[in-house]
């Protein structure tokens, strides 16, 4: 392990009990599944800012902006050792305001609504599909961060508590 990092973002868009995939293609690193509504690599200028990132993606993909949605909040963080890097990926979750068209496209792929229900059989990244599993039974229940560290069949996670 040489220390290379990428750091990544995503967002998952709600509407009631429905969330908003996206099937990404042609993307660098994630390609041919579903993933969160949007996300991508963090710039330079962003890399202590993972929401800072997120809303740029937000509006690049899918041409939304803060105002239209409510109760962005980051959610997951996770870690993975592949491909000789770390990935650290930050999980946000809003909700799509009632006043904005559900019928989203995006640049980097198909978008689709989906219910809670439903996603956990779709093909997604390794740690993004932990994530909504573990959002699906425990997750959606709290407001807690959790941080996420992947092995090879599985991610762990804790609640990530603000201490002093």
């Amino acid at each position: 392990m040489d220390g290379k990092l990428r750091n990544m973002s995503s967002i998952y868009l709600f509407k009631g009990k429905k969330v908003l995939l996206l099937y990404r293609q042609g993307g660098r690193v994630v390609n041919n599944v579903w993933t969160g509504s949007a996300g991508g690599h963090f710039e330079n200028d962003e890399l202590n800012d993972a929401k800072a990132c997120v809303l740029r993606e937000l509006n690049e993909e899918l041409g939304l902006c803060p105002e239209d949605i409510a109760g962005l909040t980051l959610r997951y963080i996770t870690l993975r050792n592949t491909k000789g890097e770390i990935r650290q990926n930050y999980y946000f979750f809003a909700e799509l305001k009632d006043s904005v068209d559900e019928n989203i496209s995006s640049n980097e792929g198909v978008c689709k609504w989906f219910s809670i229900d439903e996603i956990n059989t779709l093909e997604m990244p390794f740690t993004a599909k932990y994530v909504m599993e573990h959002f699906c039974k425990i997750g959606y229940l709290t407001k807690t961060l959790y941080a996420g560290v992947a092995s090879s069949d599985k991610v762990d996670f804790l609640e990530l508590t603000e201490f002093l």
